[in-house]
Protein backbone atom coordinates (compact mmCIF):
# COMPACT_ATOMS: atom_id res chain seq x y z
CA UNK A 1 0.00 0.00 0.00
CA UNK A 2 2.78 2.44 0.83
CA UNK A 3 6.25 3.15 -0.65
CA UNK A 4 8.01 2.73 2.70
CA UNK A 5 11.30 4.21 1.48
CA UNK A 6 9.71 7.70 1.42
CA UNK A 7 8.38 7.44 4.98
CA UNK A 8 10.92 7.92 7.76
CA UNK A 9 10.01 6.61 11.20
CA UNK A 10 6.26 6.29 11.89
CA UNK A 11 6.49 2.51 12.32
CA UNK A 12 3.61 2.34 14.81
CA UNK A 13 1.45 4.57 12.63
CA UNK A 14 2.14 2.49 9.50
CA UNK A 15 1.15 -0.68 11.35
CA UNK A 16 -2.04 1.00 12.56
CA UNK A 17 -2.89 2.12 9.02
CA UNK A 18 -2.30 -1.44 7.74
CA UNK A 19 -4.78 -2.77 10.31
CA UNK A 20 -7.36 -0.06 9.57
CA UNK A 21 -7.23 -0.71 5.81
CA UNK A 22 -7.72 -4.44 6.41
CA UNK A 23 -10.65 -3.86 8.78
CA UNK A 24 -13.89 -5.68 7.94
CA UNK A 25 -16.01 -2.61 8.72
CA UNK A 26 -16.14 1.06 7.75
CA UNK A 27 -13.66 3.17 9.70
CA UNK A 28 -13.65 6.87 10.66
CA UNK A 29 -10.05 7.90 11.40
CA UNK A 30 -9.09 11.29 12.83
CA UNK A 31 -5.45 12.32 12.48
CA UNK A 32 -4.23 15.31 14.45
CA UNK A 33 -1.03 16.89 15.70
CA UNK A 34 1.02 20.06 15.66
CA UNK A 35 1.30 22.13 12.49
CA UNK A 36 4.24 20.99 10.27
CA UNK A 37 4.55 17.61 11.99
CA UNK A 38 3.90 15.60 8.80
CA UNK A 39 0.27 14.44 9.12
CA UNK A 40 -0.72 15.10 5.51
CA UNK A 41 2.58 13.71 4.19
CA UNK A 42 2.09 10.44 6.09
CA UNK A 43 -1.45 9.88 4.79
CA UNK A 44 -0.63 10.86 1.20
CA UNK A 45 2.54 8.75 1.07
CA UNK A 46 0.88 5.74 2.67
CA UNK A 47 -1.92 5.74 0.08
CA UNK A 48 0.52 6.66 -2.69
CA UNK A 49 -1.53 9.82 -3.37
CA UNK A 50 -4.48 7.70 -4.59
CA UNK A 51 -7.86 8.36 -3.00
CA UNK A 52 -11.46 7.87 -4.08
CA UNK A 53 -11.94 11.48 -3.02
CA UNK A 54 -9.62 14.00 -1.43
CA UNK A 55 -9.90 17.67 -0.56
CA UNK A 56 -8.17 20.24 1.64
CA UNK A 57 -9.99 23.05 3.47
CA UNK A 58 -9.24 26.67 2.68
CA UNK A 59 -7.81 28.91 5.38
CA UNK A 60 -9.87 32.01 6.26
CA UNK A 61 -12.57 31.24 3.66
CA UNK A 62 -16.33 31.61 4.08
CA UNK A 63 -18.95 28.89 3.53
CA UNK A 64 -19.60 29.71 -0.14
CA UNK A 65 -15.86 29.60 -0.90
CA UNK A 66 -15.48 26.25 0.89
CA UNK A 67 -18.44 24.82 -1.07
CA UNK A 68 -16.98 26.13 -4.34
CA UNK A 69 -13.70 24.43 -3.39
CA UNK A 70 -15.63 21.18 -2.75
CA UNK A 71 -17.55 21.33 -6.05
CA UNK A 72 -14.32 21.98 -7.97
CA UNK A 73 -12.56 19.03 -6.30
CA UNK A 74 -15.53 16.73 -6.93
CA UNK A 75 -15.83 17.70 -10.61
CA UNK A 76 -12.14 16.84 -11.12
CA UNK A 77 -12.40 13.46 -9.37
CA UNK A 78 -15.88 12.31 -10.45
CA UNK A 79 -17.59 11.33 -13.71
CA UNK A 80 -20.86 12.78 -12.45
CA UNK A 81 -21.83 16.21 -13.75
CA UNK A 82 -24.02 18.75 -11.95
CA UNK A 83 -25.42 21.89 -13.54
CA UNK A 84 -25.89 23.75 -10.25
CA UNK A 85 -23.45 24.34 -7.41
CA UNK A 86 -23.93 22.74 -4.00
CA UNK A 87 -26.16 25.12 -2.09
CA UNK A 88 -25.23 23.66 1.31
CA UNK A 89 -23.20 20.87 2.88
CA UNK A 90 -26.08 18.38 2.93
CA UNK A 91 -26.27 18.60 -0.86
CA UNK A 92 -22.45 18.45 -1.14
CA UNK A 93 -22.26 15.24 0.91
CA UNK A 94 -25.15 13.68 -1.05
CA UNK A 95 -23.10 14.27 -4.21
CA UNK A 96 -20.05 12.71 -2.55
CA UNK A 97 -22.12 9.59 -1.73
CA UNK A 98 -23.29 9.37 -5.35
CA UNK A 99 -19.69 9.68 -6.56
CA UNK A 100 -18.47 6.92 -4.24
CA UNK A 101 -21.35 4.60 -5.15
CA UNK A 102 -20.45 5.17 -8.79
CA UNK A 103 -16.77 4.28 -8.20
CA UNK A 104 -15.76 1.00 -9.92
CA UNK A 105 -12.66 0.51 -7.74
CA UNK A 106 -12.62 -2.62 -5.56
CA UNK A 107 -11.65 -2.62 -1.91
CA UNK A 108 -11.98 0.17 0.64
CA UNK A 109 -13.27 3.52 -0.61
CA UNK A 110 -10.76 5.97 0.86
CA UNK A 111 -11.90 9.57 1.46
CA UNK A 112 -9.42 12.14 2.78
CA UNK A 113 -10.50 15.52 4.19
CA UNK A 114 -7.37 17.54 5.03
CA UNK A 115 -7.51 20.61 7.31
CA UNK A 116 -11.04 19.62 8.32
CA UNK A 117 -11.50 22.42 10.92
CA UNK A 118 -11.34 25.05 8.17
CA UNK A 119 -14.53 23.66 6.57
CA UNK A 120 -16.50 24.36 9.74
CA UNK A 121 -17.12 28.04 9.07
CA UNK A 122 -19.41 30.08 11.38
CA UNK A 123 -23.09 29.43 10.67
CA UNK A 124 -22.43 26.65 8.14
CA UNK A 125 -24.10 23.24 8.28
CA UNK A 126 -20.82 21.42 7.68
CA UNK A 127 -20.96 19.29 10.83
CA UNK A 128 -24.57 18.34 10.06
CA UNK A 129 -23.53 17.25 6.56
CA UNK A 130 -20.57 15.24 7.91
CA UNK A 131 -22.77 13.56 10.55
CA UNK A 132 -25.38 12.67 7.94
CA UNK A 133 -22.72 11.30 5.57
CA UNK A 134 -21.25 9.03 8.25
CA UNK A 135 -24.36 8.01 10.21
CA UNK A 136 -26.81 7.45 7.36
CA UNK A 137 -24.45 6.10 4.69
CA UNK A 138 -20.82 5.24 5.47
CA UNK A 139 -21.36 3.44 8.79
CA UNK A 140 -24.00 1.22 7.16
CA UNK A 141 -21.39 -0.16 4.76
CA UNK A 142 -18.24 -2.20 5.30
CA UNK A 143 -16.03 -0.62 2.65
CA UNK A 144 -15.56 3.05 3.63
CA UNK A 145 -12.44 4.58 5.17
CA UNK A 146 -13.01 8.24 6.03
CA UNK A 147 -9.80 9.99 7.07
CA UNK A 148 -10.00 13.51 8.48
CA UNK A 149 -6.92 15.50 9.34
CA UNK A 150 -6.32 18.80 11.09
CA UNK A 151 -3.67 20.83 12.88
CA UNK A 152 -6.19 22.72 15.02
CA UNK A 153 -6.04 20.14 17.80
CA UNK A 154 -8.50 22.13 19.90
CA UNK A 155 -11.19 21.78 17.21
CA UNK A 156 -10.29 18.17 16.40
CA UNK A 157 -10.66 17.14 20.03
CA UNK A 158 -13.47 19.35 21.33
CA UNK A 159 -15.70 19.52 18.24
CA UNK A 160 -14.99 16.17 16.57
CA UNK A 161 -13.50 13.53 18.89
CA UNK A 162 -15.51 14.64 21.96
CA UNK A 163 -18.59 15.53 19.90
CA UNK A 164 -21.76 15.47 21.99
CA UNK A 165 -24.13 15.57 19.01
CA UNK A 166 -24.67 13.24 16.06
CA UNK A 167 -21.03 12.14 15.94
CA UNK A 168 -20.88 11.23 19.64
CA UNK A 169 -18.72 8.07 19.94
CA UNK A 170 -18.75 7.61 16.14
CA UNK A 171 -15.01 8.13 15.59
CA UNK A 172 -13.64 4.59 15.29
CA UNK A 173 -9.89 5.41 15.23
CA UNK A 174 -7.77 8.37 16.29
CA UNK A 175 -4.09 8.94 15.64
CA UNK A 176 -1.94 11.69 17.14
CA UNK A 177 1.16 12.38 15.07
CA UNK A 178 4.10 13.27 17.31
CA UNK A 179 7.35 15.05 16.50
CA UNK A 180 10.30 12.85 15.51
CA UNK A 181 12.59 11.63 18.26
CA UNK A 182 16.38 12.04 17.91
CA UNK A 183 16.84 8.75 16.07
CA UNK A 184 14.16 9.64 13.50
CA UNK A 185 15.52 13.18 13.11
CA UNK A 186 19.00 11.74 12.46
CA UNK A 187 17.52 9.29 9.94
CA UNK A 188 15.79 12.15 8.11
CA UNK A 189 18.96 14.25 8.01
CA UNK A 190 20.97 11.29 6.72
CA UNK A 191 18.39 10.78 3.97
CA UNK A 192 19.19 14.39 2.97
CA UNK A 193 22.91 13.49 2.74
CA UNK A 194 23.79 15.27 5.97
CA UNK A 195 27.06 14.15 7.58
CA UNK A 196 26.59 16.02 10.86
CA UNK A 197 27.71 14.13 13.95
CA UNK A 198 25.30 13.50 16.82
CA UNK A 199 26.50 16.47 18.86
CA UNK A 200 25.46 18.75 15.99
CA UNK A 201 22.20 16.85 15.42
CA UNK A 202 21.36 17.50 19.09
CA UNK A 203 22.19 21.21 18.62
CA UNK A 204 19.82 21.38 15.65
CA UNK A 205 17.13 19.51 17.59
CA UNK A 206 17.37 22.08 20.38
CA UNK A 207 16.17 24.79 17.98
CA UNK A 208 13.98 22.82 15.55
CA UNK A 209 12.69 19.95 17.66
CA UNK A 210 11.63 16.85 15.73
CA UNK A 211 9.45 18.74 13.25
CA UNK A 212 9.94 17.19 9.78
CA UNK A 213 9.13 20.41 7.88
CA UNK A 214 11.89 22.26 9.77
CA UNK A 215 14.40 19.41 9.48
CA UNK A 216 13.75 19.20 5.74
CA UNK A 217 15.14 22.74 5.40
CA UNK A 218 18.53 21.79 6.89
CA UNK A 219 21.34 22.23 4.36
CA UNK A 220 23.69 19.18 4.40
CA UNK A 221 26.76 21.28 3.52
CA UNK A 222 26.38 23.59 6.54
CA UNK A 223 27.17 23.08 10.23
CA UNK A 224 24.42 23.11 12.86
CA UNK A 225 25.31 26.71 13.79
CA UNK A 226 25.31 27.83 10.15
CA UNK A 227 21.92 26.19 9.57
CA UNK A 228 20.42 27.90 12.63
CA UNK A 229 21.84 31.21 11.43
CA UNK A 230 20.35 30.73 7.97
CA UNK A 231 16.93 29.47 9.09
CA UNK A 232 16.27 31.94 11.93
CA UNK A 233 18.44 35.03 11.56
CA UNK A 234 19.05 35.67 7.86
CA UNK A 235 16.58 38.19 6.41
CA UNK A 236 14.88 35.55 4.26
CA UNK A 237 15.15 32.75 6.86
CA UNK A 238 12.41 30.13 6.52
CA UNK A 239 11.63 30.15 10.26
CA UNK A 240 12.22 33.83 11.00
CA UNK A 241 8.48 34.60 11.04
CA UNK A 242 7.12 31.10 11.65
CA UNK A 243 5.81 32.05 15.10
CA UNK A 244 3.24 34.45 13.63
CA UNK A 245 1.71 31.63 11.58
CA UNK A 246 2.02 28.89 14.17
CA UNK A 247 -0.58 29.72 16.83
CA UNK A 248 -2.83 31.84 14.59
CA UNK A 249 -3.42 28.93 12.24
CA UNK A 250 -4.33 26.57 15.09
CA UNK A 251 -6.36 28.51 17.64
CA UNK A 252 -9.24 30.93 17.07
CA UNK A 253 -8.38 33.03 20.15
CA UNK A 254 -4.66 32.69 19.51
CA UNK A 255 -3.70 35.72 21.67
CA UNK A 256 -4.60 33.81 24.85
CA UNK A 257 -2.52 30.80 23.79
CA UNK A 258 0.45 33.03 22.94
CA UNK A 259 0.24 34.71 26.37
CA UNK A 260 0.40 31.32 28.11
CA UNK A 261 3.40 30.03 26.12
CA UNK A 262 5.15 33.39 26.62
CA UNK A 263 4.63 33.08 30.37
CA UNK A 264 6.04 29.53 30.30
CA UNK A 265 9.04 30.74 28.27
CA UNK A 266 10.11 32.94 31.20
CA UNK A 267 10.73 29.92 33.42
CA UNK A 268 12.48 27.10 31.63
CA UNK A 269 11.97 24.73 34.57
CA UNK A 270 8.20 25.19 34.27
CA UNK A 271 5.36 26.87 36.15
CA UNK A 272 2.50 25.77 38.34
CA UNK A 273 -1.01 26.89 37.42
CA UNK A 274 -1.09 29.79 39.92
CA UNK A 275 2.14 31.20 38.46
CA UNK A 276 0.79 30.93 34.89
CA UNK A 277 -2.27 33.00 35.92
CA UNK A 278 -0.02 35.63 37.53
CA UNK A 279 2.40 35.93 34.59
CA UNK A 280 0.00 35.57 31.66
CA UNK A 281 -2.96 37.55 32.97
CA UNK A 282 -5.28 34.76 31.77
CA UNK A 283 -8.07 34.27 34.30
CA UNK A 284 -8.34 30.98 36.15
CA UNK A 285 -11.22 28.62 35.44
CA UNK A 286 -12.50 26.98 32.30
CA UNK A 287 -10.63 29.17 29.82
CA UNK A 288 -7.20 28.45 31.25
CA UNK A 289 -7.97 24.73 31.67
CA UNK A 290 -9.03 24.54 28.00
CA UNK A 291 -5.98 26.51 26.80
CA UNK A 292 -3.58 24.30 28.76
CA UNK A 293 -5.30 21.12 27.52
CA UNK A 294 -5.26 22.34 23.91
CA UNK A 295 -1.59 23.36 24.06
CA UNK A 296 -0.62 20.01 25.57
CA UNK A 297 -2.64 18.01 23.05
CA UNK A 298 -1.06 20.06 20.24
CA UNK A 299 2.44 19.24 21.50
CA UNK A 300 3.51 22.74 22.61
CA UNK A 301 3.59 22.19 26.35
CA UNK A 302 3.87 19.19 28.67
CA UNK A 303 2.62 18.69 32.22
CA UNK A 304 4.49 16.82 34.91
CA UNK A 305 2.86 15.59 38.08
CA UNK A 306 4.65 16.19 41.34
CA UNK A 307 6.18 13.29 43.21
CA UNK A 308 3.34 13.38 45.74
CA UNK A 309 0.75 13.32 42.91
CA UNK A 310 -0.90 16.54 44.16
CA UNK A 311 -2.73 18.14 41.24
CA UNK A 312 -2.15 21.75 42.32
CA UNK A 313 1.59 21.10 42.17
CA UNK A 314 1.46 19.94 38.52
CA UNK A 315 4.24 21.65 36.61
CA UNK A 316 3.61 22.92 33.07
CA UNK A 317 6.66 23.25 30.90
CA UNK A 318 7.11 24.71 27.41
CA UNK A 319 8.14 21.63 25.43
CA UNK A 320 8.07 22.96 21.86
CA UNK A 321 11.68 23.64 20.95
CA UNK A 322 10.89 26.16 18.21
CA UNK A 323 8.65 28.27 20.51
CA UNK A 324 11.26 28.25 23.30
CA UNK A 325 13.96 29.31 20.82
CA UNK A 326 11.72 32.10 19.46
CA UNK A 327 11.15 33.68 22.87
CA UNK A 328 14.79 33.33 23.91
CA UNK A 329 16.46 34.69 20.77
CA UNK A 330 14.00 36.16 18.26
CA UNK A 331 11.05 37.93 19.88
CA UNK A 332 12.69 41.14 21.06
CA UNK A 333 14.98 41.45 18.02
CA UNK A 334 18.08 41.70 20.20
CA UNK A 335 20.04 39.24 18.08
CA UNK A 336 19.90 40.17 14.41
CA UNK A 337 22.09 40.36 11.37
CA UNK A 338 24.40 38.37 9.21
CA UNK A 339 26.34 36.52 11.91
CA UNK A 340 24.01 36.95 14.90
CA UNK A 341 23.96 33.28 15.89
CA UNK A 342 27.57 32.54 15.00
CA UNK A 343 28.67 35.43 17.25
CA UNK A 344 26.77 33.84 20.15
CA UNK A 345 28.83 30.62 20.06
CA UNK A 346 30.31 30.04 23.56
CA UNK A 347 28.37 33.03 24.89
CA UNK A 348 26.83 32.36 28.36
CA UNK A 349 23.36 33.15 26.93
CA UNK A 350 23.69 30.36 24.36
CA UNK A 351 25.26 27.93 26.85
CA UNK A 352 22.43 28.51 29.33
CA UNK A 353 19.82 27.90 26.62
CA UNK A 354 21.60 24.70 25.54
CA UNK A 355 21.55 23.44 29.13
CA UNK A 356 17.78 23.83 29.45
CA UNK A 357 17.09 22.56 25.91
CA UNK A 358 19.16 19.43 26.63
CA UNK A 359 17.08 18.83 29.77
CA UNK A 360 13.92 18.98 27.64
CA UNK A 361 15.44 16.52 25.16
CA UNK A 362 16.14 14.13 28.06
CA UNK A 363 12.57 14.49 29.39
CA UNK A 364 11.23 13.75 25.89
CA UNK A 365 13.43 10.65 25.59
CA UNK A 366 12.52 9.00 28.87
CA UNK A 367 11.91 5.60 27.26
CA UNK A 368 15.43 5.68 25.74
CA UNK A 369 16.89 6.60 29.15
CA UNK A 370 15.02 3.74 30.82
CA UNK A 371 16.33 1.37 28.15
CA UNK A 372 19.91 2.54 28.78
CA UNK A 373 19.40 1.98 32.50
CA UNK A 374 18.07 -1.53 31.83
CA UNK A 375 14.70 -0.74 33.44
CA UNK A 376 12.40 -0.67 30.40
CA UNK A 377 10.17 -3.30 31.97
CA UNK A 378 9.92 -1.58 35.36
CA UNK A 379 6.78 0.46 35.87
CA UNK A 380 7.66 4.07 36.69
CA UNK A 381 6.49 7.67 36.68
CA UNK A 382 8.70 10.55 35.73
CA UNK A 383 8.30 13.82 37.53
CA UNK A 384 10.02 17.06 38.37
CA UNK A 385 10.51 18.22 41.94
CA UNK A 386 11.38 21.25 43.98
CA UNK A 387 11.41 21.63 47.72
CA UNK A 388 13.19 23.24 50.64
CA UNK A 389 14.27 22.69 54.19
CA UNK A 390 14.74 25.65 56.56
CA UNK A 391 18.31 26.12 55.33
CA UNK A 392 18.35 24.84 51.73
CA UNK A 393 16.26 24.70 48.56
CA UNK A 394 16.68 22.21 45.73
CA UNK A 395 15.19 21.48 42.35
CA UNK A 396 15.31 18.32 40.25
CA UNK A 397 14.24 18.53 36.60
CA UNK A 398 13.85 14.81 36.04
CA UNK A 399 13.10 12.02 38.49
CA UNK A 400 12.26 8.47 37.55
CA UNK A 401 10.15 7.09 40.38
CA UNK A 402 10.24 3.29 40.04
CA UNK A 403 8.02 0.51 41.36
CA UNK A 404 11.12 -1.47 42.37
CA UNK A 405 11.80 0.96 45.24
CA UNK A 406 14.39 3.10 43.45
CA UNK A 407 14.29 6.76 42.40
CA UNK A 408 16.69 7.88 39.67
CA UNK A 409 17.57 11.50 40.34
CA UNK A 410 18.74 12.67 36.90
CA UNK A 411 21.19 15.48 36.20
CA UNK A 412 21.43 16.48 32.53
CA UNK A 413 24.65 18.13 31.32
CA UNK A 414 25.39 19.23 27.75
CA UNK A 415 29.11 19.72 27.17
CA UNK A 416 31.59 19.61 24.31
CA UNK A 417 33.76 16.99 26.03
CA UNK A 418 33.54 14.41 28.79
CA UNK A 419 31.94 16.08 31.81
CA UNK A 420 33.99 16.49 35.00
CA UNK A 421 32.37 16.73 38.43
CA UNK A 422 34.54 19.12 40.43
CA UNK A 423 34.57 19.72 44.19
CA UNK A 424 32.06 22.60 44.06
CA UNK A 425 29.54 20.72 41.87
CA UNK A 426 29.96 17.58 44.00
CA UNK A 427 28.92 19.62 47.06
CA UNK A 428 25.84 20.89 45.19
CA UNK A 429 24.88 17.33 44.23
CA UNK A 430 25.28 16.09 47.81
CA UNK A 431 23.16 18.98 49.06
CA UNK A 432 20.48 18.33 46.43
CA UNK A 433 20.24 14.61 47.27
CA UNK A 434 20.18 15.35 51.01
CA UNK A 435 17.45 18.02 50.65
CA UNK A 436 15.40 15.71 48.45
CA UNK A 437 15.57 12.86 50.96
CA UNK A 438 14.78 15.14 53.92
CA UNK A 439 11.78 16.85 52.34
CA UNK A 440 10.22 13.80 50.65
CA UNK A 441 11.02 11.40 53.51
CA UNK A 442 11.33 8.75 50.81
CA UNK A 443 12.28 5.24 51.85
CA UNK A 444 13.35 4.37 48.32
CA UNK A 445 16.99 4.17 47.28
CA UNK A 446 18.08 7.34 45.45
CA UNK A 447 20.43 6.74 42.51
CA UNK A 448 22.20 9.79 41.11
CA UNK A 449 22.02 9.38 37.33
CA UNK A 450 24.17 11.59 35.09
CA UNK A 451 22.99 12.13 31.51
CA UNK A 452 25.79 13.72 29.51
CA UNK A 453 26.89 14.11 25.91
CA UNK A 454 30.17 12.18 26.02
CA UNK A 455 30.17 10.54 29.44
CA UNK A 456 31.79 11.37 32.78
CA UNK A 457 35.43 11.92 33.54
CA UNK A 458 36.38 9.17 35.97
CA UNK A 459 37.48 11.07 39.06
CA UNK A 460 36.91 10.50 42.79
CA UNK A 461 33.70 12.60 42.87
CA UNK A 462 32.12 10.63 40.04
CA UNK A 463 33.08 7.37 41.74
CA UNK A 464 31.66 8.45 45.12
CA UNK A 465 28.41 10.01 43.91
CA UNK A 466 27.17 8.56 40.62
CA UNK A 467 25.27 5.26 40.38
CA UNK A 468 24.27 5.41 36.69
CA UNK A 469 25.52 7.05 33.50
CA UNK A 470 23.60 7.71 30.27
CA UNK A 471 25.25 9.32 27.25
CA UNK A 472 24.01 11.20 24.20
CA UNK A 473 24.31 8.08 22.03
CA UNK A 474 21.83 6.28 24.31
CA UNK A 475 19.20 8.90 23.40
CA UNK A 476 19.43 7.92 19.70
CA UNK A 477 18.24 4.34 20.22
Amino acid sequence: MHPESAIIGRKKELLRLDNIVQSKKSEFLTVYGRRRVGKTFLIREYFDYRFDFQISGLANADTSQQLFNFDTALSKQSNLVYETSSGNWLIAFQRLMAHLENSPRAGKKVIFFDELPWFDTPGSDFMMGLEHFWNSWASNRKDVLLIVCGSAASWMINVLINNDGGLHNRITQKMKIEAFNLQEAEEMLMAQNSVLDRYQVVQLYMALGGIPYYLEAVQPNLSAAQNIQQLFFDSSGLLKNEFFNLYRSLFRKYEVYEKVVEALATKTEGLQRADIIKLSGVASGGTLSKVLADLEESGFIASYVSLDQKKQKTLYRLSDFYTAFYFRFLKNGQYQGENAWLNLIDNPVQRSWQGFAFEQICIDHISQIKKALGISGVQSNHASWKGRTEEKAAQVDLLIDRRDQVINLCECKFSLDTFAIDKEYAEKLRSKISTFKTVTKTRKAVFLTMITTYGLEKNKYATQLVQNEVTMDDLFV
